[in-house]
């Protein structure tokens, strides 16, 4: 390590790292040894603005701003030390330990591209500095990419359908991108436009179950909403098959409370105007912009399973939302790995359940068996993997039932009008 200020006569210095005292970081300098060896420099926070003026600066690759709760009060000062170097052209790593996930919102806001939180997990600091040093990835590499949106600026209006698992386990992502894929290809003249939301941000797996890549472009999308217009929104999309847009979670895990009811509504708004159908996979969490979704959706479905834990949140769920006067009637419960027909023991706890917490179960979905981890493990919807499985035949008939209701509606507009 270079002492204070970088030495490039003496080492390539290609980054530094930048923190009141880089000792009360001990893991990091040996993090940054066995990635960089002796390239790299150490900078006080008033020396990294300093020498960001120097021409020096402009072989940098990258910093690790570190920080931690007694830094609070040098967070206008951090914020113009990212300024500078994104300026510079210069990635930023944040590393950070006890901070307030509000502060650590704002700093990713200002530009920050990466963060590690410390003590630092094994290999973190490594892959991070692998993908800043990665090429930017192509805005447009496939038409999929680009032709979703209406090239005559007009407005669709699309339905919106949101997913909600009341319990780990209950098939949420499953029903969601299984649905999904049957609305986008109900029929075969003049398919629907549809579109996947993913936006459970820390464990959202969308992504895995389509196999495809999660992109820094949509965290950057999702921090400034305010900027976003049909092209932003456009390229934080990838194209499944060349029949359904995919919005992934971002690549790192974030706090729920990155995102707004305003950065929300932004979001769902764009892609409501531009796709028939906007399918939504919600957080198990409940966050301030679940009322937001709750109120916007056409459907919300909220899937459990006949077992006590998913009974207890049902009524917890629903003493939460009666308390704050929120639409809980507005919920469609759908039951996963359902009782066959042939069950009249699994038949009759279905109706037990649903008369004790006062609600209706209007969606009994089958046991899929292994086939349904399986398709996923493999990045296939059902309907491509195990096309005859009881559940991808039940979700292709809810599909079809929500497209002729969809079709109806139109219908009636139209004679109204």
């Amino acid at each position: 390590m270079s002492s204070i200020m970088p030495q490039p006569e003496t080492n390539p210095i290609v980054a530094c790292t930048v923190s009141r005292d880089v000792q009360n970081f001990d893991l990091l300098i040996e993090d940054m040894e066995m990635a960089l060896g002796e390239n790299w420099g150490d900078l006080g926070f008033a020396e990294a603005l300093a020498f960001f003026a120097q021409a020096d600066a402009d072989k940098l690759e990258f910093i690790a701003l570190a920080m931690d709760d007694s830094d609070e009060d040098n967070l206008v000062l951090m914020g113009e030390i990212i300024t500078r170097a994104k300026a510079k052209d210069i990635k930023i790593i944040l590393i950070a330990e006890d901070v307030t996930p509000a502060w650590l919102h704002q700093l990713l806001r200002q530009g920050a591209d990466e963060f590690v939180p410390y003590p630092l997990p094994e290999n973190e600091l490594q892959a991070a500095i692998d993908r800043v040093r990665a090429p930017a990835p192509q805005m447009a590499p496939t038409e999929a990419q680009v032709k979703p949106l209406n090239s005559n600026g007009g407005s669709k209006e699309g339905a919106l359908i949101v997913v909600h698992g009341l319990a780990g386990g209950t098939g949420s992502t499953t029903l969601a991108v299984n649905l999904a894929w049957e609305l986008a290809t109900v029929t075969k003249e003049d398919p629907p436009k549809v579109c996947i939301l993913d936006l459970d941000l820390q464990f959202g797996s969308v992504a895995t179950f389509l196999d495809l890549p999660r992109r820094e472009l949509v965290l950057e999308m999702l921090s400034e909403t305010a900027n976003m217009d049909d092209e932003v929104f456009g390229h934080a999309l990838l194209g499944y098959e060349d029949k359904l847009q995919v919005l992934t979670a971002p690549f790192d895990l974030l706090p729920l409370d990155l995102i707004t009811s305003e950065d929300v509504n932004r979001v769902i708004e764009i892609a409501r105007r531009h796709f028939d159908y906007v399918v939504v996979d919600m957080p198990s969490t409940l966050v301030q912009w679940s009322e937001t979704l709750l109120h916007a959706a056409h459907v919300y479905f909220a899937t459990l399973e006949l077992d006590m834990r998913s009974a207890q949140n049902v009524l917890r769920l629903k003493r939460a939302l009666q308390s704050e006067e929120l639409p809980f009637e507005k919920l469609r419960f759908a039951l996963n790995r359902a009782p066959k027909f042939t069950d009249l023991n699994g038949k009759s706890r279905v109706k037990r359940l649903a008369e004790s917490l006062g609600i209706s179960i209007e969606l009994q979905l089958p046991d899929g068996g292994k086939q349904v981890a399986q398709g996923a493990d493999h990045g296939l919807p059902l309907a491509l993997s195990a096309a005859k499985n009881p559940l991808r035949k039940e979700i292709a008939k809810l599909a079809a039932s929500l497209h002729q209701l969809g079709q109806d509606a139109d219908k009636s507009d139209a004679k109204a009008a």
